[in-house]
């Protein structure tokens, strides 16, 4: 006989039902498959505080959210800023580009753009701009600038300032009329010619480059100042035992030289004959003295000689007149010329005439150099002097021989 312990239905223990544990428990009620496979009820999610919907947090949801919006379209704009910066240009060609002086970045960002060198103004211009907190600037000047050169390429060639450089040249023994023609008619530099000209021998001789946008003025002032300072070079190094005095004296001598000849190995050679005639007491009888008086600072005509019956015009200028040396320079000597009178050579010559060959032969004596004349005129003879011929005048070149010549005095 079964104890009530085993009756189905109910629970084991102390009589109310159990587990065991005194906990008591309901009756087993069975349950379909479709029933067990339920998901049982959830309970629900805790109620939103108060705090939690408040403005505040409301508002800094909102701004931190638009903070990472702002960054994300400052992210993507210097992206693209960097991009466009880097990526090869919208030129096809090869370009000139003009900065003019004062022209700040965002002119210059501007024509850049219009000129069609960069595809975006302000692209180019805020990235740049960073570029130059360092100190560095955009220089003026007129630039080259390369087919699909990219923004920073154009950005680096400005502040290189290595802009297109033209040049002007003056060669040795121009007057200084002469050379203010030709920084005139140089069609690339700007600016108005000065009132009233430079002293003659006063501006240096060279070649002078420069940008676009600068002026006649400031190429003068170079002009000037480099003749200065090698004057000043050259004198502080001269011989001691010149006969020539002071700077002025000094720079008219060379000018005369210059004209002479433009052979580098007789300049010195020349200078040395000049010297021993000053130191004679004899005329220096130097053709060019004539021309100056004659023709002044334009020059003589090209297809114009010096003829014998020019020996005798009286001018301030003519040395075959005249003792000494004349008032003003004749032309602008250039260093050669200035060392070659500073450091003449050491010889006994006092004449010289053509060689023929666009040199010159000296002599030291009178016989010596009738001989070299006559020699130089069998030469021209031979030639065709189509001028001289059809006025039945002899053409001079160096010192004249026979009684037209300067002789040295007798010693006693």
């Amino acid at each position: 006989m079964n104890s009530s312990n085993d009756q189905p239905g109910y629970g084991s223990g102390n009589g109310h039902g159990g587990n065991g544990n005194g906990t008591t428990r309901g009756p087993i009620i069975p349950k379909s498959p479709n029933e067990a496979l339920k998901p049982e009820r959830v309970p629900e999610p805790p109620r939103r505080s108060k705090k939690a919907r408040s403005q505040l947090v409301i508002f800094l949801n909102f701004v931190m959210t638009m903070v990472v919006l702002v960054c994300i379209v400052v992210i993507g704009g210097l992206y693209y800023m960097i991009r466009t910066f880097q990526d090869p240009g919208p030129l096809e060609t090869n370009s000139h580009f003009m900065v003019r002086p004062g022209n700040g970045l965002a002119e210059i960002a501007n024509n850049l753009e219009r000129n069609g060198v960069v595809s975006d103004a302000r692209v180019f211009r805020y990235v740049t701009a960073t570029y130059l907190r360092g100190g560095e600037t955009l220089k003026a000047g007129e630039y080259d600038i390369k087919a699909k050169a990219s923004m920073k390429d154009v950005m680096e060639t400005l502040i290189s300032g290595k802009s297109i450089l033209y040049s002007v040249v003056f060669p040795e023994g121009l007057t200084v009329r002469q050379m203010m023609l030709r920084l005139n008619e140089d069609a690339v530099l700007e600016g108005d010619m000065p009132a009233e000209l430079p002293a003659e021998g006063s501006l240096r001789p060279d070649t002078y480059k420069f940008s676009r946008g600068t002026k006649r003025s400031e190429i003068l002032s170079q002009m000037h100042a480099a003749q200065q300072k090698t004057i000043d070079q050259i004198w502080e190094k001269r011989d001691p035992d010149l006969p020539v005095k002071t700077k002025a004296e000094f720079v008219v001598l060379a000018s005369i030289v210059e004209k002479e000849t433009g052979k580098d190995d007789e300049r010195a050679h020349v200078a040395s004959v000049f010297i021993n005639r000053l130191n004679k007491g004899m005329r220096l009888q130097s053709d060019p003295t004539i021309v100056y008086g004659i023709f002044g600072g334009e020059g003589k005509p090209s297809d114009r000689p010096i003829y014998k019956s020019d020996l005798t015009k009286q001018t301030p200028y003519n040395t075959y007149q005249i003792k000494g040396l004349p008032p003003t320079p004749i032309s602008n000597p250039g260093r050669a010329a200035l060392e070659a009178v500073a450091n003449p050579w050491r010889t006994n010559d006092l004449y010289f005439v053509a060689d023929g060959t666009g040199g010159h032969v000296f002599a030291a004596t009178l016989e010596e150099h009738n001989a070299n004349v006559r020699r130089w005129r069998r030469i021209e003879a031979e030639r065709s002097t189509g001028n001289a011929a059809a006025r039945g005048e002899e053409v001079v070149d160096g010192q004249p021989d026979g009684d037209d010549a300067e002789k040295p005095p007798k010693s006693n």
